[in-house]
């Protein structure tokens, strides 16, 4: 039996032109991410939604991401490893973008301070998995991509230079990524780990590592949320 299929959009969810809205109805059987306010791109709660979806699966998932959701996927699968059947990362937001309370303006884009790259797990990640990039997407240059999925330990998957990353763009639809999944679901996937190395539980988890930068930036009177109230903006 085929093991189940978790979507996890990004940023606004998935609307009826997206690609990934064209995806899902091209498959006979998938969940959809539950829990996650899709407008606001808090990492912290996105990953903490999704890692309790995972907790209550009764057997592994694969799970697709794309966008900002590949981000808050990446912390689930970092602490629920053995939840994961194949972790498939489309297009991820550039965590170089956001901070831990969503978009960074644009005077702030090379203040790394509160950056979303500071939390993210810096460490090969206990699953199998890929990473689909295009050579011209706007928000993450391919250099980065290779950086996350080596960082990460997953395959380096090329869409091309239009690929339909294009998708950049989020418009129609993908017949090679469905032709990609399904050949992958085909493949099947190796035996599930039993032992996961230099696990990281509670104040030592992934999760953890985000809330305590997300409160670092809420106390702090140099976020650019109270720069803005004070400034009267």
């Amino acid at each position: 039996m085929a093991l189940p299929l978790l979507i996890v959009p990004g940023l606004g969810g998935s609307h009826p032109q997206h690609w990934l809205h064209w995806l899902a109805q091209q498959l006979p059987d998938y969940q959809l991410a539950t829990g996650i306010d899709w407008q606001q791109p808090v990492l912290a709660q996105w990953a903490m939604a999704l890692r309790e979806q995972l907790a209550r699966s009764a057997t592994p998932v694969w799970v697709l991401a794309h966008d900002f959701g590949c981000l808050a996927a990446v912390v689930a699968a970092a602490d629920r490893p053995e939840k994961i059947a194949q972790l498939l990362l489309v297009a991820p937001a550039n965590p170089l973008r956001f901070d831990c309370m969503g978009f960074k303006p644009e005077l702030l884009l090379l203040n790394e301070r509160f950056c979303l790259s500071r939390a993210l797990p810096r460490y090969v990640l206990q699953v199998s998995g890929k990473l689909v990039a295009s050579r011209n997407d706007p928000w993450l240059p391919w250099p980065e991509a290779a950086d996350w999925a080596a960082t990460w330990g997953l395959d380096l998957l090329d869409a091309g230079k239009a690929g339909h990353l294009d998708a950049a763009s989020g418009h129609g639809p993908w017949p090679k990524l469905l032709r990609w999944l399904r050949a992958w679901q085909r493949a099947g996937v190796a035996p599930p780990v039993t032992e996961y190395r230099n696990r990281r539980k509670g104040r030592g988890s992934a999760l953890a590592a985000v809330r305590q930068l997300t409160r670092e930036q809420m106390q702090s009177p140099q976020d650019h949320r109270l720069w803005q109230a004070q400034r009267g903006q």
